[in-house]
């Protein structure tokens, strides 16, 4: 997968032989153009909501993991939620901030070890390219809320059934 490690090069099953990849977006930005102030560190900051296409049977929980692999130490994470209901078809706008969500989704830390979405905030220059990494999973995940992104990576190694992203750029 561009930009990054997917979780299938960090040695999880990528997407399973056959599967179709998830069609994600959202109506916050088209794909490959740019995000919307209010979605960044220099706006309200809040996360853009994110829809996805029917995922296959057998699909027990979903996971998102936003990141920016443009950031000048290397990729950055910017959102980590996962235990996401298999039934969900998506994340609505201004999720909160909280380890634990109504709908029983958890939460990790970001690159600025706080839990929950962080919006872009590139140092001036250069746009930066923001994935939103959807992966539907055939389990829940057996990880406590507030966990890393390595923490994750691992967990959901060989539960990816399929996946996919939608990209968006932010500059100043």
């Amino acid at each position: 997968m561009p930009g990054g490690t997917s979780v299938a090069a960090a040695g999880g099953s990528g997407t399973a032989e056959g599967a179709t990849a998830l069609a994600v977006s959202s109506t916050a930005f088209s794909p490959g153009g740019a995000i919307p102030r209010s979605f960044t560190c220099d706006g309200e900051g809040v996360s853009p909501d994110l829809s996805w296409s029917e995922a296959p049977a057998g699909v027990q929980s979903f996971a998102v993991i936003a990141e920016d692999p443009d950031a000048p130490r290397g990729t950055f994470t910017h959102w980590l939620v996962w235990n996401i209901p298999g039934q969900s078809k998506g994340l609505e706008k201004n999720v909160p901030n909280d380890e634990t969500l109504a709908n029983g989704a958890r939460q990790g830390r970001n690159g600025f070890g706080r839990t929950g979405y962080a919006g872009p905030c590139p140092p001036a220059g250069t746009a930066h390219r923001y994935f939103f990494k959807v992966f539907a999973l055939d389990a829940k995940l057996d990880l406590k809320a507030g966990a890393g992104r390595d923490e994750l990576e691992s967990a959901m190694k060989g539960h990816v059934m399929t996946q996919g992203e939608v990209m968006g750029a932010y500059g100043r």
